[in-house]
């Protein structure tokens, strides 16, 4: 709070990338995904969505849900993972929507005298949270109608993977409907099983009214741009004869939205130093100046979640791009300048220049880290 290191947040491109994305994929509840810090770009976004749209939030876990009932006390909210059954007068309380993902938990819920809306978790194979057998989804679908206090609101799964090099979405979208098909779906409010990935190359599912966005409504376009280079030709007449081969389903050429990244990480410079040439910068003596040169000290670290591995990427200085080096620090990390930079200036650490994408190529992980581990206590700040 008491530093010039923040997340600057842009809200106009939020509303922006929810535009596009109502305008062109048409379903009865838009549901945004919020967990994680709202994917590091603070729960102050969440006015914006439900204003330019969303009308069906999804979190993590109860904290999440609390955070966000302070902001709206009407909107639908989904808790994706289990909560404990003794926190349940909350989640009455708060009008939280719970996620059952066996059997032995909807028992629980069923000996408690709360009024619930419960969503039905199938593990259609991604073998992670939810229901894999047919004869407990029935049992539940066949009990809970008789149920006084809860609801069957919802029914949902969740990918593994974008279905277009593989044949995972297909065996999946087959697994849920051989595990729901006594269900008459139409009959629940909402059933949910795309993200963002799959939403923008596959058909829509006849059988579902709802979709889960995560990282494409902050900005991320969910596919590469199409390499139309010799060796990208090549590249999808082998995938062609793949898909062909495996009987994987067609899928929709993904054409780029033309969304906006909203999220920033920004700091300052504290200090210029002149380092001469032969000696070292920062800890362990791991980098030595080669000539005369300046180093910028920049007001964030590792304490900051920006990762150690950074090194020898960049960091941006009124629009021009500097080198990382030496170990990144705790609380500071070493860029080497030019005259250009002084004192107090600007430093887009991410954002800009430095993408989120470039940033998460260098780090060998996905754009959803990069944006979701930055420090809760760093200011976020809207514009």
């Amino acid at each position: 709070m008491y530093r010039n290191t923040y997340v600057e947040v842009n809200l106009a491109n939020i509303r922006h990338n929810i535009k596009i994305i109502k305008e062109k994929y048409k379903y009865k509840y838009y549901i945004g995904v919020i967990k994680g810090n709202a994917y590091g770009h603070g729960m102050g976004i969440v006015k914006t969505l439900l204003d330019s749209g969303i009308n069906f939030l999804a979190v993590a876990n109860l904290d999440e849900a609390l955070e966000v009932r302070k902001i709206d006390k009407n909107v639908g909210i989904l808790c994706l993972e289990p909560i404990d059954i003794k926190y349940m007068d909350i989640c009455e309380e708060n009008n939280i929507s719970i996620c059952v993902n066996d059997y032995d938990y909807y028992l629980e819920l069923c000996n408690l005298k709360n009024n619930l809306k419960i969503h039905l978790k199938i593990d259609s194979g991604m073998n992670r949270l939810g229901f894999d057998n047919k004869e407990k989804v029935d049992k539940v679908y066949g009990d809970i109608k008789e149920h006084k206090n809860l609801y069957l609101e919802g029914i949902f799964s969740h990918f593994a993977t974008s279905g277009v090099y593989d044949k995972n979405y297909d065996n999946q979208v087959e697994e849920f409907k051989k595990l729901t098909n006594d269900i008459d779906l139409k009959k629940i409010d909402i059933v949910h099983l795309d993200r963002s990935v799959t939403m923008c190359v596959h058909n829509k599912l006849d059988f579902v009214n709802g979709i889960r966005l995560g990282i494409i409504m902050y900005g991320m376009e969910v596919m590469p741009n199409e390499d139309k280079s010799f060796k990208g030709k090549l590249r999808n007449i082998k995938w062609n004869r793949i898909r062909k081969k495996e009987n994987i389903s067609l899928t929709i050429p993904y054409v780029p939205l033309g969304l906006k990244p909203a999220f920033s990480l920004i700091s300052e410079v504290l200090q210029v130093k002149d380092v001469k040439k032969g000696e070292y910068v920062g800890y362990g003596t791991s980098y030595q100046a080669m000539e005369n040169m300046k180093v910028a000290i920049v007001d964030i670290g590792y304490a900051d979640s920006i990762s150690k591995h950074r090194r020898n990427s960049n960091m941006e200085i009124n629009g021009e791009l500097y080198q990382i080096i030496g170990d990144v620090g705790m609380g500071m990390t070493l860029l080497k300048v030019d005259n250009k930079v002084k004192k107090h200036d600007k430093v887009i650490v991410i954002g800009n220049k430095v993408s989120v994408k470039m940033v998460a190529r260098h780090l060998h992980t996905s754009s959803y880290e990069v944006m979701a581990i930055i420090d809760s206590s760093i200011p976020r700040r809207y514009v």
